[in-house]
């Protein structure tokens, strides 16, 4: 009797051991070695798209995919393990994979017929012999084709998120050799979920695009160009203004003038709102150069809109654009020195600033006081602008367009451009990916730090900001240091000096969670404020930094009952290398440069 217990326990033992070979160990071997030959073409294809190769990259993207589907009917041979947890991870995260490749291939597929438009060789083309304008209308007018498969590509995004957020970072152990799994795992999920959800945002916007170049119907637009280096509440001073018109992609320029020939064309100003008489130095009356009073850029736009109704020079528009100079210096890096009006603009530091030298040679050309009539002193800006453009149209696309659009979006997701629709269901898809410059509502923790600089020269330009937030329970200590270790200019006008850097005379304003107590504001000059404000508390201040010194605002106060689990942070408009440190308990959950809106879990 033993010997047939003996006889079926070892009968067990080799059909588990040979079942789990055909079953678990082979399988797993054969999943290894295709998942690293995955990898390794995974890697060329990294290498194949920088080469801007549209049927090159078309070819290894489906041989790639051929692979997958193959390494995919693998994987399915240890799917019945799915109650394991990491089984069921690794399952989620393989189809996950393939959703992506197939919107990978959906998405070859639809640029194919236009590669050349957006960046891509392909083989010789016609487009690079058309004419600039000739080039806008052929893009704008296959922009509809392109639209078309917007929707299967989300789709396919979509259905990879909903499987890589069931995976469980917590599954796994913090540090197995040099990685950190559950760290990494983390990162992913929280970077894929920004992207497939930037993504989703911006399939309204991506849809509407051809309309709003004009494919429909004729489309005007202001540019309004914010001067980013004497800083106002959503960006920098109104310096100049272009009108342009838009119609299947023949463009034309308008009007481009100084802000201050606007200003002029309203007879009867009313008076300065009581922000400006605070705080301004010498000004008592509402000018539209002034009027980008609000943080959030619609309502700045609507108090813009209220003067320029008096304007004799008012157009109808569909549209505001408002650009700061890094879109300038972003573009002279990419294209090289311009040469405009019989002037060089170039993005080369200029040691008489440390700064670029387009910079500087606008700033001498507009503000420099001289015995003589400047004709079109900021008129300048907008010849220049377009001047740029021009070029960019002109250029090849395989070489320049892909990393000037990179460049844009960057830009429009740190808050260097921003966009108003006068179309309700426009403007909605334009904040749905956070392009509007609006003040959001969160349900949790929020601040947002909001300087201006009334009267105090460029000196934004030579001024750096550190701002460190400190928290424990519902308490807040927020210390900003502002530093400027440069002299003061020559500000003399009978001398013809070039007023640059001078003391900045800063105010400054923290939105921070409705219904929250202010306990003390120190480093105002001014008496401090607190009110609501676009859904928020505000406290308000003011303080002045002299060159080469410094000054430093710090602001306790309590937050209300409120989520406490995550922070929203609005970076201000225009605002370009503020530091930011962020401690809860005394531990550093973040330190870096603010260039976007950033959610932050501070459990």
């Amino acid at each position: 009797m033993k010997k047939n217990y003996k006889k079926i326990f070892i009968s067990v033992i080799l059909i588990t051991v040979l079942l789990g070979y055909f079953f678990v160990y082979k399988p797993v071997i054969e999943i290894k070695n295709k998942a690293e030959n995955l990898i390794k073409k995974a890697k060329e294809l990294k290498t194949d798209f920088s080469k801007n190769d549209i049927s090159l990259l078309k070819s290894k993207l489906l041989s790639f995919s051929n692979d997958y589907k193959d390494f995919q009917k693998t994987s399915e041979k240890i799917y019945w393990l799915k109650f394991i947890p990491y089984v069921a991870d690794f399952k989620n995260g393989v189809e996950a994979g393939d959703y992506l490749i197939k919107a990978g291939v959906e998405s070859i597929n639809a640029i194919e017929p236009y590669a050349d438009l957006i960046g891509f060789k392909k083989g010789e083309s016609s487009f690079v012999e058309k004419t600039a304008e000739d080039r806008l209308q052929t893009a704008i007018l296959t922009l509809d084709k392109l639209t078309e498969k917007v929707d299967p590509i989300a789709q396919d995004i979509d259905e990879a998120y909903k499987r890589i957020s069931k995976i469980n970072p917590n599954n796994y152990p913090g540090k197995l050799g040099k990685y950190n799994l559950k760290e990494q795992i983390k990162n992913f999920q929280e970077t894929f979920d920004g992207l497939a959800s930037l993504f989703v945002d911006a399939k309204p916007l991506i849809k509407n695009l051809p309309e709003i170049l004009g494919s429909k119907e004729e489309k005007t637009y202001l540019i309004l160009y914010q001067n980013d280096k004497e800083r106002r509440a959503t960006g920098g001073f109104l310096t100049f203004y272009a009108v342009f018109k838009i119609k299947n992609g023949k463009m034309s320029i308008v009007t481009s003038d100084d802000i201050y020939s606007l200003d002029k064309s309203i007879s009867n100003h009313p008076k300065a709102p009581p922000e400006i008489l605070t705080y301004h130095k010498g000004v008592s009356q509402f000018y539209i150069r002034d009027s980008n009073l609000s943080p959030d850029f619609y309502q700045s736009v609507k108090l813009f809109e209220s003067l320029y109704e008096k304007s004799s020079l008012k157009v109808k528009y569909d549209g505001i654009i408002a650009m700061d100079s890094k879109i300038l210096i972003d573009m002279l890096k990419i294209f090289g020195d311009i040469y405009v009006d019989g002037v060089t603009f170039s993005a080369k530091t200029d040691p008489r600033c440390d700064c670029p030298q387009a910079i500087y040679t606008l700033f001498d050309i507009v503000d420099r006081p001289v015995a003589y009539v400047k004709e079109n002193r900021k008129g300048i800006m907008g010849n220049l602008m377009y001047t740029l453009f021009q070029t960019a149209l002109r250029s090849s696309p395989s070489k320049y367009w892909g990393l000037l659009t990179s460049k844009m979006l960057e830009n429009l997701q740190q808050k260097h451009i921003l966009i108003y629709f006068v179309d309700e269901n426009l403007q909605k898809a334009i904040e749905q990916v956070n392009f509007a410059g609006r003040i959001k509502e969160f349900n949790g923790d929020y601040i947002h730090v909001n300087n201006v600089n009334f009267a105090g020269a460029k000196s934004n330009m030579f001024v750096s900001e550190e701002v460190n937030l400190k928290i424990s329970g519902k308490s807040r200590e927020l210390t900003v240091n502002f530093k400027n270790p440069y002299p003061h200019s020559d500000c003399n006008l009978e001398r013809g000096g070039l007023c640059l850097n001078a003391t900045l005379r800063n105010w400054i304003r923290v939105y921070v969670p409705k219904g929250a107590k202010l306990i003390s504001f120190q480093g105002s000059l001014k008496k401090t404020q607190v009110y609501d404000d676009l859904g928020k508390t505000v406290f308000e201040g003011y303080t002045e930094v002299p060159t080469q010194g410094k000054a430093t605002v710090v602001i306790k106060y309590d937050l209300p009952e409120i989520p406490k689990d995550e922070l929203m942070i609005q970076k201000q408009a225009g605002v370009d290398n503020q530091k930011w440190q962020i401690t809860v308990n005394n531990k550093k959950i973040f330190e870096g440069i603010l260039d976007t809106d950033k959610v932050i879990k501070l459990k």
